[in-house]
Parts: C-alpha cells; structure tokens; sequence
C-alpha cells in the first residue's frame, strides 16, 4: 500500500496504548478512521481529540468478543465511509495465573478478546476488503507467540494462535487484493499490566506492584514508536513484523533454539528475580545495624525493613556520631637519625 491518505482505517482497541497511537499516526498520514474500544469514556476523548484537529473519525463502542459487535462495526464502515481499507485488530489483554489454579472463566475471557476478538474482526470486515483494489489485514500479535513463560500459558496461547491464523489466512488470500500482517511487539509501555487479571503471582513476583514495576522497567519502546514502526509495515507491504530491540534478539534465540529459547529466557527471569531480592535484601543489611540471631532471621525473611531489637546505623559525619581522633603525628623521619640506628644495629657474622 502506497500510501494511508483517505484510505479509510479501522482500528480496535484504540482507546489508549498502542491502538491509540496508531490512530493518532495514521490521522498524521491523512487516513480516515473508524476507531472502536470497550471503553467508551476513553474511546470518546480520544475521538473529540481527533475530531478538534480536522481528522475525519468516526467511532463505536465495540466488544470484540462479540462477533454481532464486530459485524455492526463493519456495517458502520460501510454506512460512514463505503467499506474499509485496513483493519487492525489490536484488542487484547492478558492474565497472570499458574494452570493449575486456572480459572475457565478467565481464561475463556482472554482467549475471547486476543484471538476470537481477531477472528471475528477478519471475518466481519473481508467481504468489503475484498470489494477493495488494495487492501489489508492487521493483527497483533506478541513475541510471546515464540517465547513462552510462567503464569503467561493463556496469553502465550492466544498469541500464538494469532499467528498461526494469519499465516493461514494470508495462504487463503493469495492471489487477491487482502493481504495479512502480522505483529509481533515486544515489551511496550502501555497500560496492558494495569488493566490485567493477576491471580496467582508468586511464581514471577512478589506483589502486584512489584510486577508492574518489573514491567515498567524493561518495556523499552513507546507505544508511538510501536505505531510508527506499523504503519511503516503497513505502506512497505510487510507480512511479519518484529518490535523493539527485544523482540529481536528473542525471535532470533527462538530461530536458533526452537526446543530451548523459552527455558532459556524462564532461567534469566529467574535469576534476574534472584538478583533483585539480593539487591533488596543487602539495602536492608546495609541500613540496619548488628542484631542478635533472631532479628537476623526476620531480617532475611522481610527484606527492606529494620526489624525490631536493630537501629538504624548512622552515616559518618551525621549528627551525634562520634568522629574518629585525628593520628598523633611521630617526630619527623631524618636521614641523620636513619645512618645512626644503621651503626646501632649489630653485624651479623657468618659462621665458618
């Protein structure tokens, strides 16, 4: 696709994160949108956005779960703007628990937005792309799809169910004018851990926030990076793409070692959390002064806290520290003092 400028756009999920801000860039590249989210509050200030900057934006409250909702958001392509030109699928969610202690409900949940939610969206909107001279698909997938980790299975699942669909579906496409990408992010810095179901996370953290501050930190790449670089996809006619630094370097693991990329990457996590409550437990030693056995015990156990029986050690220099005395200066060293102790010193004789 040469170019975005009045090709109508339509994209799910669009709300916040990367959905978005891929509204947002393809209004910069003169698309026409129809933008549709569960989130209604969030769908309309972003839709008034838009709307006081020129774009043309329509937009509908949509549960892509539904596949009646996906099919009213095709027939509100066809009635606003005659059929669409590009579909992105990128509604999803995810959910934190070990299989064990899965909930089915959350898991038909989740499996219900990430991967019916992109089957009832390509089914809805392809007979209108087929009307089409050039048109296309786009569904989100995860480099989660590749690497699989703990507590992650129905997420792992979902994604990878994405891209195996739409590698079918752009086989069942060929030689018309709908083609299919498929995306594959890395970590992005949305909101995707915040609105998350976190059952059972003992595995993988030690508290909810502890989690979501894990995430912040290694979710490199911007939600409008992540929109630029797939809009790039878009116009360079791409059928996979990869996102940030480290979905890179793991697609390429996961080319290298199918069998063990993903045990690979747990045992990293592993020892990263390792290092983290290492960290956290040598700050607590470190601000803590000495305790009797007992204390040290709980000290281990609740890292980051002075337990009860040990007082904070105080810094050099702070107020009410003793400060060391200065060294008693010893007379000065001459060499007339150093020639004398040398004739003092008796001579050694050697024994015949």
């Amino acid at each position: 696709m040469d170019s975005l400028r009045d090709k109508v756009v339509v994209i799910t999920g669009a709300a916040s994160g990367i959905g978005r801000a891929l509204a947002e860039e393809c209004a910069r590249h003169g698309a026409r949108l129809l933008i549709a989210d569960v989130d209604a509050a969030g769908l309309a200030r972003l839709h008034d956005t838009l709307v006081a900057a020129g774009v043309s934006c329509a937009m509908q409250p949509t549960d892509v779960a539904d596949a009646a909702a996906l099919e009213r958001l095709a027939a509100a392509a066809t009635a606003r703007y005659g059929g669409a030109d590009v579909v992105i699928n990128n509604a999803g969610v995810t959910l934190v628990a070990p299989v064990e202690s899965l909930d089915p409900a959350d898991a038909q949940w989740l499996m219900g937005i990430n991967f019916w939610g992109v089957v009832n969206g390509c089914r809805a909107f392809l007979p209108q792309l087929r009307q089409r001279p050039q048109a296309l698909l786009v569904n989100i997938s995860s480099i989660f799809a590749m690497i699989s980790v703990p507590t992650q299975s129905m997420y792992n699942a979902s994604k990878a169910a994405v891209r195996a669909f739409s590698d079918a579906l752009r086989g069942e496409l060929a030689g018309t004018g709908v083609g299919v990408l498929c995306v594959h992010p890395g970590g992005i810095r949305t909101n995707i851990v915040e609105s998350a179901r976190l059952r059972d996370i003992s595995m993988v953290a030690d508290s909810p926030e502890g989690m979501r501050r894990r995430f912040r930190t290694q979710a490199r790449t911007s939600p409008e990076a992540a929109a630029r670089a797939i809009v790039g996809a878009i116009l360079a006619g791409r059928t996979r793409l990869l996102i940030g630094a480290d979905a890179r370097v793991l697609d390429a693991l996961f080319r290298l070692a199918p069998a063990r990329a993903s045990a690979w990457v747990v045992a990293l996590g592993r020892r990263m959390r390792r290092r983290e409550a290492a960290a956290a437990r040598g700050a607590a030693a470190e601000s803590c002064g000495p305790a009797p056995a007992r204390v040290r015990r709980a000290r281990a156990a609740s890292p980051g806290r002075c337990p009860a029986g040990s007082a904070p050690r105080r810094r050099r220099g702070t107020a009410g520290s003793p400060r060391p005395a200065p060294p008693r200066p010893g007379p000065p060293r001459t060499a007339a003092r150093g020639r004398a102790r040398r004739r003092r010193a008796p001579r050694r004789v050697r024994a015949a």
